[in-house]
């Protein structure tokens, strides 16, 4: 693999920068990482959290499994595929997760705690660092419900877990005519009680 138009790295030096103790591991530090070389290699994630490169489906789980773990957002907004060596684009048509399964943990009410697991296998808990939030289609008033997984990555709710989170919804005192629901003693609203 060459980096920087100049140097060779191997792809075993590359997975043991991104990946040191392999995928079951703690995350890369990808805040730390700050290449020089940046690049666009049409790196595509689409809204139904399939990953593409150059119009190519990419089939292999665990390959996608390592991208996952080294993506990051940067503050310009673009979500990029970061290794200490370099750092490519990658072109997300929604959001980079798809949350497929809630699990309530806890009684209900403000103190359970809902985690979110995500296609590829990351563990979101809701609550104050990682907000649960609902964006409403202003023509269709169709909802689309997200939660922050890490570092300003968001998984979007799959229709069954956004059902079953309604399904645990409930009114709250301070708002008005909103159903939301709780974790770890942080109330997010949901959408208007029909």
């Amino acid at each position: 693999m060459k980096t920087n138009g100049n140097s060779v790295i191997s792809l075993e030096e590359v997975l043991k920068a991104i990946a040191p103790e392999g995928l079951e591991g703690p995350l890369p530090p990808v805040h730390l990482w700050n290449p020089d070389h940046c690049g666009d290699i049409q790196m595509e994630i689409r809204a139904d959290g399939t990953w593409w490169h150059e119009g190519t489906r990419i089939k292999r789980e665990r390959l996608v499994k390592l991208f996952s773990r080294i993506l990051r957002k940067d503050p310009d907004g673009q979500i990029y595929l970061v290794t200490p060596y370099e750092k490519v684009i990658v072109h997300v048509e929604d959001t980079p997760f798809v949350a497929v399964r809630v699990d309530r943990v806890g009684d209900p009410g403000p103190d359970q705690i809902l985690a979110f697991t995500t296609n590829l296998g990351d563990v979101a808990l809701a609550g104050k660092d990682l907000p649960i939030r609902v964006e409403t289609d202003p023509e269709t008033l169709e909802p689309s419900p997200y939660v922050l997984v890490r570092g300003g990555l968001e998984a979007k709710l799959s229709r069954p877990v956004f059902y079953e989170l309604a399904n645990m919804a409930e009114a709250h005192e301070g708002v008005a005519g909103q159903l939301g629901v709780w974790s770890q003693g942080q109330f997010f609203e949901l959408g208007p009680a029909a």
